[in-house]
């Protein structure tokens, strides 16, 4: 049985993009990137939602993402890769998989059969539908140092309560904060 993990940027504030989408304002240094390395070599498939897939499809397969980064390029372009949609039919990026539908029916199967860790990045509306539905095993949350007042909120379209219980604290040189919990839904 294979886990379910996610790792996403939020601001102190917990907004994970900017009001106009703007994501120009997280901490990116030399320390995030050996543990960006770490955390991709941890897994051995990608997971994504189709907006943040679009995203991520169109940056790491460009020369331009091999020269400035890559370490990182390299594993994020020779991973395998689902992309989690209701509308994308096609997908180009090398190793990517499209699984239609919700997600949080496809999930059991995916997180019963055989393989290792499940990475989720980025992604937001595909991290709150998984762990309200009780199938992610851990949720990263890199709080970075910075307060934007306004934008769109990590968990804006729960329904209901995730309890979260802490299982790790990791503090970086620049002021960001890796914050490991695991997500339980709450119980009506």
């Amino acid at each position: 049985m294979r886990t379910i993990a996610s790792f996403i940027f939020t601001t102190l504030d917990g907004f994970y993009e900017g009001p106009n989408g703007e994501l120009d304002w997280s901490n990116v240094d030399e320390e995030f990137d050996e543990f960006a390395v770490r955390q991709l070599d941890e897994a051995d498939t990608l997971g994504f939602g189709r907006v943040t897939y679009e995203h991520m499809a169109a940056h790491w397969p460009t020369e331009q993402s091999a020269a400035n980064d890559p370490a990182i390029t390299t594993r994020m372009n020779d991973k395998e890769k689902l992309v989690f949609t209701r509308t994308l039919t096609d997908a180009r990026w090398s190793g990517t998989t499209v699984v239609g539908g919700e997600a949080t029916e496809a999930m059991p199967a995916i997180k019963a059969a055989a393989g290792g860790e499940l990475l989720v990045l980025g992604s937001a509306h595909l991290t709150a539908d998984l762990a309200q539905a009780g199938l992610l095993d851990e949720l990263r949350i890199m709080v970075c140092p910075i307060v934007l007042g306004q934008g769109r909120s990590l968990f804006e379209d729960l329904e209901d309560r995730v309890s979260l219980t802490l299982l790790g604290v990791r503090q970086f040189r620049s002021g960001n904060l890796v914050l490991t919990y695991r997500p339980s839904p709450h119980a009506s």
